[in-house]
C-alpha cells in the first residue's frame, strides 16, 4: 500500500513543472505548472498576481535551446513550446504597445507600460533628441524619488543613475535641472503619465526591431508598430506601410514577403531575409498577430492564416485573443477599487564613495548575474540584460541623442559625431535569461525634428569575442574545394551512371508530386470533407476562379468522352 501511493506521488512529481517568469520590475514570480497546461494558465496565474485586468497588451516571452526568440502561444502547451528541460524561465512583457497609454483605464496597467518603456529607453531601442531625453529621464527621477529635495539630493545625483546605454555630463546636469524646477508637485503617476505621453510622439515607440536583409544583401531592421509596419536602412526609413494598406504577411524559408496596396492602386512586393528559417517565422507570427491586434473592428474576424502557396500546406496561424478595439471597450466597464502599486524606487549605492566618477545605478531593476569583468571605463555597475528585443548602440550626432561614454564624450566634443568604442551587450543571469548569446546589435540615430539617422548592424558575442561563424563556413568550402580539386576524377561511365541516377530521381519525385497534387485536388473538388484546412481553401477566390473557368469545363470534357468511349463498347 504505502510503494502505491510512493509511485503515484512520484508519477505527479513527474508530470509538474517548475516555471519562473520574470516581472516588468525584475522581481520573479515562481509556480509548478502541469506538464499538460496551456500557456493561458500561466498568463493568468500572472495577471491574477499582479490584480491586472488590462491584459491583452502583454505577453510571455521565452527562449529556445537555438537562442531563438518567441511569444508564449495561449492555446498550446508550455512544454512543448518551450523545448528544453525545466525548470522554465521566461518573462513577462508588453505584447502590443497600446496607441495612447493614456486612454488605459487603470493606473496599474499604466504603470507597467511605463516600465516596459523605460526599458526600451535604458536598452537604447526608444531613441530621441538631447531634449526629449533630459524630459525622459527627469519624468523617471519625479516618479521614482519624489520632490528634490537638497538634504537628500547632493550635487550631481542624478550622475548615480543610468537612464541610457551611455550618456555625457551635460545631460546629466540638464536632467536634474528639469527635476528641481519643472517637476515639483508632480505625483508618481501623473509624472509616469506624463512619460507616456512624451514616449508615444516619438518615431521608435513600440520598435521591437527584427534584423534582416534586402534582395541586394544590404542590412534592414523591420518592425511592427501600433501604426504599421516600418523598414530602417541605410540612414533612413525606407518604407512605412499602415497596417490596412497591408494585404499578406507570407514567408518561405529564409524569406519574407509584404504585400500591400497603397493609394491609387499601386501594389508593392517587399522582400527580405532573416538570418534563420526560425527566426522568419517567427517574423511572420508577429505581423500577423499585430496586423489582427491593431487592424480588425472583431476579434470574430480574425482567419487562420497560411504561410505558404494555394496547394501547400505551409505553416499555419491564428490570433488568438481580442482586437484593440475590443480591449478599449471592455476597459471602458471596469469597475472597481485601484490595486495598491507598489513602485521601486531608485535607491542610491552605499558602496560608491563619488557621484561623479563611482558606479551609475540603472533606473531599470537589476537582477542577480554571474561575475562579469566590466571596465571602470564603462560606468556601469553591470551589464543588464534584455528580453524584450535586440539591444540598441546608439552614436551621437548634432542635436540627436546617442548615449556615449563618458571617456570619450565632454562637454566640448557635444556637438561632433562619437561613436562608443565599447558596445553595449546583455551579460548573463544566474537564471536561463531569454537573451541570445550573440545579439544583433542595431545602432539607430533616427530622423526626429530634421535630426539626421543611420542604421548599423553588427553582431559580437556577450562576452565580447567576435564571432567565426562565417570565418569557419569559409575555411570549410575552401577545404571542400581544395580535396575536390585534389581527388581523382570519375570515370565517363560512373559519370553517364550518376547522370541517369540523378534523372531518374526527378522524374519518380515529379511524378510522385504530380499524383499527390490530383489526389488534393480531387479531394477539394469532388468530396465533401469539412476540414478547417480544406474549407479555407476553397472559399479563397482564386481556388473559386479556378474550379468554376477551368475545373468543371475538363471535368465535362472528360465526362464526355468517357461516355463516347462508353457508347463505342456498348455498341461493338
Amino acid at each position: 500500500m504505502l510503494s502505491r501511493i510512493m509511485s503515484g506521488s512520484i508519477r505527479n512529481l513527474d508530470r509538474e513543472y517548475d516555471c519562473t517568469v520574470r516581472l516588468l520590475d525584475d522581481t520573479e514570480y515562481t509556480c509548478t505548472i502541469q506538464r499538460d497546461a496551456k500557456g493561458q494558465y500561466l498568463f493568468d496565474l500572472i495577471c491574477h498576481h499582479l490584480n491586472l485586468l488590462e491584459k491583452d497588451y502583454f505577453g510571455i516571452r521565452y527562449v529556445d535551446p537555438d537562442k531563438q526568440r518567441h511569444w508564449l502561444e495561449v492555446t498550446k502547451c508550455i512544454a512543448k513550446q518551450m523545448k528544453s528541460q525545466p525548470p522554465f524561465t521566461m518573462c513577462l512583457r508588453v505584447k502590443f504597445y497600446p496607441p495612447d497609454p493614456a486612454a488605459l483605464k487603470e493606473e496599474i496597467t499604466r504603470y507597467l507600460v511605463f516600465l516596459q518603456i523605460k526599458r526600451d529607453l535604458y536598452h537604447g531601442r526608444l531613441l530621441c533628441k538631447t531634449t526629449d531625453a533630459a524630459m525622459l529621464a527627469a519624468f523617471i527621477l519625479q516618479a521614482e524619488i519624489g520632490d528634490y529635495d537638497p538634504g537628500k539630493h547632493p550635487e550631481g545625483y542624478s550622475s548615480k543613475f543610468q537612464f541610457f546605454p551611455k550618456h555625457s555630463e551635460k545631460l546629466e546636469r540638464r536632467i536634474s535641472d528639469i527635476h528641481k524646477t519643472e517637476l515639483i508637485g508632480q505625483t508618481p503617476e501623473t509624472s509616469e503619465l506624463n512619460f507616456l505621453q512624451k514616449a508615444q510622439m516619438l518615431e521608435t515607440y513600440g520598435v521591437d526591431p527584427h534584423p534582416c536583409k534586402d534582395v541586394s544583401g544590404n542590412p534592414a531592421f523591420l518592425a511592427f508598430t501600433p501604426f504599421g509596419f516600418v523598414v530602417l536602412q541605410g540612414n533612413k526609413r525606407v518604407h512605412f506601410l499602415k497596417w490596412n494598406e497591408v494585404t499578406k504577411l507570407k514567408f518561405e524559408g529564409k524569406i519574407f514577403h509584404i504585400y500591400a496596396n497603397q493609394k491609387e492602386d499601386k501594389k508593392i512586393i517587399l522582400t527580405y531575409f532573416a538570418p534563420t528559417p526560425e527566426a522568419c517565422k517567427h517574423l511572420w507570427k508577429c505581423g500577423v498577430e499585430n496586423q489582427a491586434f491593431y487592424k480588425l473592428e472583431k476579434s470574430s474576424q480574425v482567419r487562420t492564416v497560411s504561410s505558404s502557396n494555394l496547394f501547400f500546406k505551409g505553416s499555419r496561424f491564428r490570433y488568438s485573443g481580442r482586437v484593440a478595439k475590443e480591449v478599449m471597450e471592455q476597459s471602458a466597464k471596469i469597475k472597481r477599487e485601484p490595486p495598491e502599486i507598489h513602485r521601486a524606487g531608485l535607491v542610491p549605492s552605499r558602496s560608491c564613495p563619488s557621484i561623479t566618477h563611482g558606479p551609475r545605478l540603472t533606473s531599470v531593476p537589476r537582477t542577480r548575474r554571474r561575475a562579469v569583468h566590466i571596465s571602470i571605463m564603462e560606468g556601469l555597475e553591470s551589464l543588464r540584460d534584455s528580453a524584450h528585443s535586440t539591444p540598441v548602440r546608439s552614436v551621437s550626432h548634432g542635436d540627436s541623442f546617442m548615449p556615449r561614454s563618458r571617456s570619450l564624450a565632454t562637454d566640448a566634443s557635444e556637438g561632433s559625431a562619437v561613436i562608443s568604442d565599447e558596445a553595449y551587450s546583455p551579460s548573463d543571469s544566474v537564471l536561463p535569461t531569454p537573451v541570445a548569446e550573440h545579439s544583433l546589435e542595431l545602432a539607430v540615430a533616427r530622423q526626429v525634428n530634421g535630426a539626421p539617422c543611420s542604421i548599423k548592424e553588427e553582431k559580437e558575442s556577450e562576452a565580447g569575442t567576435p564571432s567565426v561563424g562565417d570565418a569557419g563556413d569559409l575555411s570549410d568550402s575552401r577545404a571542400t574545394v581544395e580535396g575536390a580539386e585534389g581527388a581523382s576524377p570519375l570515370s565517363e561511365v560512373e559519370q553517364v551512371n550518376t547522370f541517369v541516377l540523378s534523372v531518374l530521381r526527378l522524374l519518380l519525385v515529379t511524378i510522385g508530386l504530380l499524383f499527390v497534387l490530383l489526389f488534393l485536388l480531387i479531394v477539394l473538388t469532388e468530396s465533401d470533407l469539412d476540414v478547417a484546412f480544406l474549407r479555407d481553401i476553397r472559399q479563397t477566390p482564386e481556388f473559386e476562379q479556378f474550379h468554376y473557368e477551368y475545373f468543371c469545363p475538363l471535368r465535362r470534357w472528360f465526362a464526355c468522352k468517357l461516355r463516347w468511349a462508353g457508347s463505342l463498347l456498348i455498341n461493338k
